[in-house]
């Protein structure tokens, strides 16, 4: 895979693809056997855009609990860290 103008072998692929699908959580595994790299792109871009809405959730509930909290108290500031994060 190093080198400009170098093609990507199948075995580079397969092992490329095996390593991500490790990546995902077990619910998104449902099948064991063989993925094909089309689905298992598919199914990572779904889990990272999950991912995405959970970070954004997280961010309005700790948002909220600002807004109910002493601003210059210790847990206010963690949150504050949090959200710079």
């Amino acid at each position: 895979m190093s080198g400009r103008g170098s093609r990507i072998t199948d075995e580079e692929i397969n092992e490329l693809v095996s390593k991500l699908q490790s990546l995902l959580p077990e619910s998104r595994r449902r099948n064991t056997g063989r993925v094909s790299a089309s689905k298992l792109l598919k199914e990572t871009c779904s889990y990272i855009k999950s991912l995405h809405r959970e970070v954004d959730d997280l961010s309005d509930r700790l948002s909220g609990l600002m807004v109910t909290m002493d601003s210059n108290s210790p847990q206010a500031e963690i949150i504050r860290s949090l959200l710079r994060s």
